[in-house]
């Protein structure tokens, strides 16, 4: 296990409101068991887990701040949908507060919301281990998704990316144009 663990629960647990942390906790959980299916390093999975969540301390006019203050890109599709800006500003806490630099990792806590176009195995496990965690439970075919996790998580990954772009499209949301650069990718490639 990476020694920094336990010390990064203890202030996440500080700092998360109750319901949050174990989010966190739930996340990191499952990612470590798709890490373990996948032959990906655990260690890093359940950091990245851990730590997905970090900068939802903040409120959401909090965050946007943040990220103007620290000079952290905002994208047109982020100003509409500011609470996106959560993944951006929870990879510089991580690699600033919680000293982690593998860009694995900070990869895959910006890209954990929207997803991108060619995401790494742990990029996929993090997006994935976030909308499967146990504590989930008003998605739409969570239940397949799950077993689907667990037997090809590039399906997975689509039907989660597919899902999330139907309810953001059904509910007059904006839709982040690397989510649907996500799904269109994955769909071609996987040929779905």
């Amino acid at each position: 296990m990476d020694n920094r663990i336990p010390e990064i629960r203890k202030k996440l647990k500080k700092k998360l409101g109750a319901s949050r942390y174990e989010h966190s906790l739930s996340v990191s959980y499952t990612a470590v068991m798709l890490a373990m299916r996948y032959g990906y390093d655990i260690d890093k999975a359940e950091l990245a887990g851990l730590l997905h969540d970090c900068a939802r301390q903040y409120d959401t006019d909090t965050i946007y701040d943040k990220c103007i203050q620290l000079g952290i890109p905002i994208t047109e599709d982020e100003k509409k949908s500011k609470i996106l800006l959560h993944a951006k500003l929870g990879a510089y806490m991580a690699r600033e507060k919680y000293h982690v630099d593998d860009p694995e990792i900070l990869s895959a806590i910006t890209y954990h919301t929207t997803g991108k176009a060619n995401m790494s195995v742990l990029d996929k496990i993090i997006y994935v281990a976030d909308y499967i965690e146990p504590r989930r439970y008003k998605a739409d075919n969570l239940e397949y998704l799950r077993r689907q996790a667990f037997q090809n998580l590039d399906l997975a990954l689509c039907g989660i990316l597919k899902g999330t772009l139907a309810y953001l499209s059904d509910i007059g949301a904006s839709i982040d144009k690397q989510s649907e650069e996500a799904y269109h990718y994955y769909i071609q490639e996987r040929d779905v």
